[in-house]
């Protein structure tokens, strides 16, 4: 156990070296670098393998961009620059790209791991040990032509929808430095929204690819947990070794849908050295003309905020313009998701796994547990909160077990309920309740999770797509909101929207972006990607994707 000064002594240390780093980055010049940031990956390849463009003055934009952003927490420039001319010679003598990402300047999320580079996901503990292997991603990546520049900042533990940790500091959203990027792949999904980087990768076990993307304005997939390898990175799974009761996803964060279509295309059917992943290569899918898409506007148990439902009806709106069915339906299941979560997440006090949700509950004496239960449900009125305070407690195997079983119930009974049902292509849902939250929320607000959780516990591919952004001319709060009404979170509820200081306050985010979730069925990834692109065409322009960001005005 290191002393407070250890700790000091080697975050001032890492801190200096990340600012030592920055100094080799050029400057953005806008009228030599703009063309180059304002290209989605896709097209830096096809204009590399035209010769219009080399790896190397791609790769001096991005640099001198990212630079900008500072959302990185370990910068590999030089490797990348060797790495960039490397490309450029072989291009230039056989006039073959090494592969589909040849010459794409990369970020990574910091628990990938790198040969030569530390893998901290924010402990003190980790800094200074530098990968000897990469992480299979980050090696895929590299055969496919990639150029990795970047490693980009999480929360500790990679547990919380937001940014922040002691050794590397607070990433901030890239549209208002007075809230949170997201998290956990909240530095990927800033970097990726100021155009600092080409193409991202991420992990989400929770939400973490989704609820950056929705929060930064950029587009996401989060695939079936067994298409992409975890093999390599810190902590396995993103979390600790030995959790499989939900399965971590791996996937990109980009500008486009095009990119997250090139991602996928590119490494799904790869193997990993282990055989673990599924060897199922991309599968082109063909849609039919009309679509039937259901659609909900709250999860049951916390109402959406008025920016969150609107972002839902405007998809809606577009699609129907096109010709598409949708439908209106009720999401059955999120509770029940959310306490097997919260159950499983918990099974061990999280001596493993530090979870953001309702991490205090396990360290209790049962009878305060039982006390602040009691409190919550008869003299706060809020048997919700009551329930998800009681599960987060040690388990018996037997409980775990239980617990497991149940998980998979939910799964059965969302295809009976949902697809079987109504017979969907796909389902347009909110990212979370509110667009955005201050920095410090996800202690008080991470049920807001559950949102997400639903689709990693029924383990459905998922798209986040930018819609629009907070106005607060037409997304205020309805004078005649009761919190807690027909059964949902009174205390959650309250601290959101009520009382002198709420979180959700449409006049100070303005401006930011609120994006919605694409589902599909698991294993149907293909078919989600080709949705993104129906969902994307239909709502049109509207600001997105690169060369959006600009500097806030204060």
């Amino acid at each position: 156990m290191r002393s407070a000064e250890q700790r000091n002594s080697i975050i001032t240390s890492k801190r200096n070296a990340r600012d030592k780093a920055l100094g080799f980055a050029g400057l953005y010049l806008v009228n030599d670098h703009d063309v180059y940031t304002k290209a989605t990956a896709s097209e830096i390849v096809q204009r590399i393998a035209k010769g219009e463009w080399t790896s190397s003055e791609v790769l001096e934009a991005y640099i001198a961009r990212s630079a900008v952003a500072q959302t990185e927490v370990n910068f590999l420039y030089e490797d990348a620059r060797k790495r960039a001319k490397e490309l450029d010679a072989e291009f230039a003598s056989t006039k073959t790209l090494r592969g589909p990402f040849h010459g794409v300047p990369f970020s990574v999320k910091d628990n990938y791991r790198i040969e030569g580079y530390d893998a901290t996901t924010g402990f003190t503990a980790w800094a200074n040990n530098p990968g000897k292997k990469d992480a299979c991603l980050v090696a895929q990546l590299r055969a496919a032509g990639a150029i990795i520049f970047v490693k980009t900042n999480v929360p500790q533990t990679m547990f919380a929808f937001e940014c922040n940790n002691p050794l590397w500091g607070r990433t901030t959203n890239p549209w208002n430095d007075k809230y949170t990027c997201g998290g956990s792949s909240g530095g990927e999904g800033a970097l990726l929204a100021m155009d600092g980087s080409a193409l991202g990768v991420g992990s989400d076990i929770g939400g973490s690819l989704r609820i950056p993307a929705s929060y930064c304005g950029i587009y996401s997939l989060k695939p079936t947990a067994e298409r992409v390898s975890s093999i390599g990175t810190q902590g396995r799974s993103s979390t600790r070794p030995g959790f499989e009761a939900i399965r971590s996803s791996h996937g990109p964060l980009a500008r486009s849908v095009q990119d997250c279509e090139l991602f996928c295309k590119t490494i799904f059917g790869q193997k990993d050295s282990s055989h673990q992943n599924i060897p199922m290569p991309y599968q082109a899918v063909e849609l039919p003309s009309k679509l039937r898409f259901g659609y909900y506007l709250s999860d049951g148990m916390i109402e959406s905020s008025p920016a969150c439902k609107r972002a839902v009806l405007e998809t809606v709106s577009a699609l129907r313009k096109q010709g598409h069915e949708c439908i209106e339906f009720t999401s059955p299941l999120n509770i029940r998701a959310m306490e097997v979560f919260l159950g499983l997440a918990s099974s061990d006090g999280y001596k493993k796994m530090l979870l953001f949700l309702v991490t205090l509950g396990p360290r209790l004496p049962s009878f305060v547990r039982s006390l602040v239960c009691w409190i919550a449900k008869t003299v706060l009125g809020d048997s919700l909160f009551s329930r998800f305070f009681s599960l987060a407690r040690v388990k018996t195997v037997s409980e775990f077990t239980d617990l497991t079983d149940q998980r998979d119930k939910v799964t059965t009974a969302w295809y009976e309920q949902v697809w079987d049902k109504y017979g969907f292509d796909g389902i347009i849902a909110p990212v979370q309740s509110l667009p955005v939250i201050p920095h410090g929320g996800s202690t008080y607000l991470s049920p807001l999770a559950a949102a997400t959780i639903i689709y990693n516990v029924v383990e459905s591919p998922v798209g986040t797509i930018p819609v629009t952004r907070v106005n607060p001319d037409t997304d205020q709060l309805s004078t005649d909101f009761v919190a807690g009404a027909s059964g949902r979170s009174k205390v959650l509820e309250s601290r959101m929207y009520l009382g002198k200081n709420p979180a959700y306050d449409p006049k100070a985010m303005e401006g930011i972006p609120v994006g919605v979730q694409l589902v599909g069925k698991k294993w149907e990834d293909e078919k989600v990607l080709a949705m993104m692109h129906v969902v994307d065409e239909a709502l049109g322009p509207r600001g997105f994707g690169p060369g959006s960001w600009k500097a806030r005005q204060t």
